[in-house]
Formats: structure tokens, sequence, C-alpha cells
């Protein structure tokens, strides 16, 4: 694509600025994905744990807190990458002007853009990283395959990343952010196989789940961490590439408009 024409290896520039940005407080932001998981495990492994009994799944029977485990990265994959790519990037976008000062030096708005989506999904694989360390000793995720989840998590940070950006150049203000929260994130939280299996679902849902890529996410961290999954795993990898890859032109030229045009 045209758009991608002026990218060069000059995006790491901004990319390690936002990595010496982050050095300050990432202390704080490291408690997070450390204590999710083991959050989430406590709040459903021991409150829904005997109301739902075991689990069907692509063929395995699982207790529901082996179920949900891999799902818990996939969620938390996607947090991460779009929260950093809507509220963190408008906010140097549009309060600090640091998009502005960038581009008065010989960085391209290209550069720049795609460097806020690769600081996203690498946020995006450092959580999976710590919920590794959590979930590793507890036996639910495998190894070594287990360790796969990271370049996931990178993949599906570029995708989620790259439609938070898209969002950042159309969303008018800070505050309307809560519209794509709630119509984009929350029925991908909900309807991705991350609380229930996607196979028990009508037809019509089964097909919907496709387009959503947390779905996709869900289903490899399942398939790391269990070796098995109900999708197949080229057909997601290649729709997380395609859904990046689009979005980030999108993206791109949704910024262009916003801050040059």
């Amino acid at each position: 694509m045209m758009l991608y024409a002026n990218i060069s290896w000059r995006f790491l520039r901004v990319w390690w600025r936002n990595v010496v940005v982050y050095r300050r407080v990432w202390k704080v932001n490291f408690l997070i994905p450390l204590f999710e998981p083991a959050f989430y495990l406590l709040a459903f492994g021991i409150g829904f744990r005997n109301l739902v009994g075991n689990v069907g799944y692509a063929g395995l029977t699982l207790s529901y807190t082996e179920f949900i485990a891999p799902a818990l990265i996939a969620t938390a994959v996607m947090w991460n990458s779009f929260f950093e790519t809507t509220y963190s990037s408008f906010v140097r976008a549009f309060y600090q002007k640091t998009f502005d000062a960038m581009i008065a030096t010989p960085l391209s708005l290209e550069e720049i853009i795609l460097a806020e989506v690769i600081w996203g999904a690498t946020k995006s694989a450092a959580a999976a990283a710590i919920m590794l360390v959590v979930l590793c000793p507890l036996g639910y995720v495998a190894l070594p395959s287990g360790l796969l989840i990271i370049p996931l998590a990178f993949l599906g940070g570029i995708a989620f990343g790259a439609i938070g950006m898209w969002f950042t150049g159309i969303v008018p203000s800070i505050d309307m952010f809560n519209l794509p929260i709630f119509l984009f994130l929350t029925p991908l939280f909900l309807f991705s196989g991350t609380f229930f299996p996607v196979g028990a679902l009508p037809a019509w849902a089964q097909k919907t789940s496709l387009a959503f890529p947390l779905y996709h996410v869900v289903e490899l961290c399942r398939l790391f961490s269990l070796g098995r999954m109900e999708a197949m795993p080229l057909l997601s990898i290649g729709y997380l590439l395609i859904f990046a890859v689009v979005f980030l032109a999108v993206a791109i030229r949704a910024m262009r408009r916003r801050l040059i045009v």
C-alpha cells in the first residue's frame, strides 16, 4: 500500500521514546498483569467452579478454571494494546502535542503511528509474559508450547493497537472513547469464547465470532496452552495478520486527516 511507503526504521526512535517514558512508572504497571490472573482465577475458579462444573472444549474435558485461564491472557492483550493506542495516544497527540513536535522532525506521520501501534503490542507481549509467570507454575499453561503465546500477544497487540489508533483518529474527544469500548470491546470480551465455548452457540453466532479478532487470539492461546483449539490455526493467524495490516492503513489515513489535512 502507498500508505506504507514513508515508513523506515526511524519509527524505532519513537518506540524507544515511549519506553523511556514508561520506565518511570513501570513498577506500578507491572503489578496489574501480575495480579490480574490471580484475581480472575480466584473469582471464577472458586466462585464458579462448583456451579459450572467441567467444560467440554475441542474434545477435552476441562475444569472451568483451566478453560478460562488462557483466555485471560488474550483479554489482557486486547486491553493493554487498545487502551495504549486510544487514551494514551490521544493524550500524546492532542493534549501534549507530542505528535506535532515529531512531525516537525524528519519522522513521517506513518512512522509515528506505526511506532504507537508497535509500542501497544510491546506492552501486550510484556503483559502476556508476566501472566505466564503466574499461570505456568499453576499448571494452566503447558511448556514449552506456552512460550509461543508471547509472539502471539505481540501480533494480537498490533491488531488491537491498529484499530485503537483508528478510533483515536475519528473520535472527536477523549470522553467519546466510551462508545468504542461499549460497542466494540465489550461484545468482543463477552462473545469471543472467553467465558464459554463458541461451539455451544447457535450456528449464526459461531460465524459472527469468526469476525472478532479476540476470538482468534483466545483460540490460539488455548492451542498453545492446552494443545487444542476449535478454529483452524492458520486461519486465525492469517486473520490477525490481515486485520492488523488493513486497520493500520486505515488508522494512518484517519490520523493524517486529523493532524495534517
